[in-house]
């Protein structure tokens, strides 16, 4: 990791994003994405700057779904590093604890994308607030952080998913340095299957 500590994850899942929903500009976002990197786990904070500023660029709906995707496919990374017995087990709880349980995943998820980042989350009742601050937020220009929001809701209701809890996450709100997160728990909801695209 260089810079803000900018991890594979973060790289990975916006390369398989871009694969999914725009596979004919691979080879574009390549050059800052390269393979070297994703294997490495190593990319600096000027080439990911370039690739959320030309993802947000993009024609509608691929700059919105693109960040959508590659926030799923972390947040389904990121729950299948847990073990099958973490995962059952999470599954039984009450939904007050599967929620909890989401919003931890959801700290893992973020710091596993870009480590010098700091989470505070609030919950009460069926609601919650997620703040996220991050150098991103300091390094890089306002247009090339708004992928990273589409990026960190998605990422943050697919978790609440896996954990059988029906959830909405919207962009709440931003502050200097990062910005909230606003999580409506909605009840329980049926399993779905880790590798489920």
């Amino acid at each position: 990791m260089v810079d803000a500590g900018i991890g594979r994850l973060l790289i990975s899942s916006l390369h398989q994003g871009i694969a999914d929903v725009a596979p004919s500009r691979l080879d574009f976002y390549e050059t800052w994405l390269s393979p070297t990197g994703i294997r490495d786990g190593r990319l600096a904070m000027a080439p990911l700057g370039a690739v959320l500023s030309f993802v947000h660029r993009e024609a509608p709906p691929a700059n919105h779904e693109i960040p959508a995707r590659a926030g799923m496919w972390a947040a389904n990374w990121t729950y299948q590093e847990l073990s099958s017995l973490r995962q059952w087990y999470i599954r039984r709880l009450p939904i007050r604890l599967r929620s909890r349980a989401a919003l931890r995943l959801g700290r893992r998820l973020v710091m596993s994308t870009v480590s010098n980042s700091k989470v505070r989350t609030r919950k009460r009742r069926r609601r919650a607030v997620v703040e996220i601050r991050s150098e991103l937020f300091t390094q890089l220009r306002d247009p090339s952080t708004f992928p990273m929001r589409g990026f960190y809701a998605a990422a943050l209701q697919r978790l609440f998913a896996h954990c059988c809890v029906n959830a909405e996450v919207t962009v709440s709100g931003q502050g200097p340095q990062g910005w909230r997160l606003a999580v409506a728990i909605k009840g329980s909801s049926p399993r779905i299957p880790v590798d489920a695209a």
